[in-house]
């Protein structure tokens, strides 16, 4: 229930703090910076990216899925599921990943 609650906060915040629009003022640039330091030892981050973990989509998967939502994304980021290492994400840091990933649509 705590971590139910907890999710929620996050949610709320990201919200706030993103605004209306999609990952609004995200930095992809900066997203992409990051995603090839801290994800791409997991997942294929860019197209000339040669080797990642074979269990694990690459960041065009992501991004291509009819699903996708770079806001829910960023959410997911900041609390990742038990699998993915535990990176200390900012907001704006979770945002950024993000709008890079839905670059790549």
């Amino acid at each position: 229930m705590l971590r139910h609650v907890r999710r929620i906060f996050l949610l709320l915040g990201l919200v706030s703090g993103f605004g209306s629009s999609s990952a609004l003022g995200a930095d992809a640039n900066h997203g992409a910076e990051l995603a090839r330091r801290w994800c791409a030892s997991c997942h294929v981050v860019a197209n000339r990216q040669a080797q990642a973990s074979a269990d694990v989509p690459s960041f065009t998967s992501v991004a291509r899925r009819p699903d996708f939502s770079a806001e829910r994304l960023a959410f997911f980021l900041l609390d990742p599921h038990p699998k993915m290492p535990n990176f200390p994400l900012s907001r704006t840091e979770a945002g950024d990943i993000a709008a890079y990933i839905a670059s790549l649509r």
